[in-house]
């Protein structure tokens, strides 16, 4: 059963309770393991209820491991003797292998 929009926002005044859409172009949730859920384009509904604020997020989440920490990026330009930044590009290019970026700053070859 579909509801009329304009009959929900009336009902949920009647509660007290308020309810709006909030135009965004996306909304990223950083996780506690470092990886973060990407939301591109969602819909999102702002609630107010009793002077509490409420955000809900309606889409498809993209997730995007973390592949190395900041660290991670200090150790090997510590070791390889490099910049951060330096550092940054190694770990990226060795998809986060610190071993591998700091011989391949180091001008170790791999066999």
């Amino acid at each position: 059963m579909r509801m009329n929009p304009k009959q929900l926002q009336k009902m949920l005044k009647q509660m007290g309770i308020q309810a709006r859409e909030v135009p965004v172009k996306e909304v990223i949730f950083v996780l506690q393991d470092g990886s973060r859920m990407v939301f591109e384009s969602p819909q999102v509904v702002e609630t107010v209820a009793m002077g509490q604020r409420a955000y809900q997020v309606m889409g498809e989440p993209k997730v995007e491991k973390e592949l190395f920490s900041e660290e991670d990026v200090k150790l090997v330009a510590e070791k390889a003797g490099v910049d951060e930044e330096t550092a940054r590009r190694a770990l990226e290019e060795t998809k986060g292998d610190i071993a591998e970026a700091i011989m391949k700053l180091a001008g170790v070859q791999q066999r």
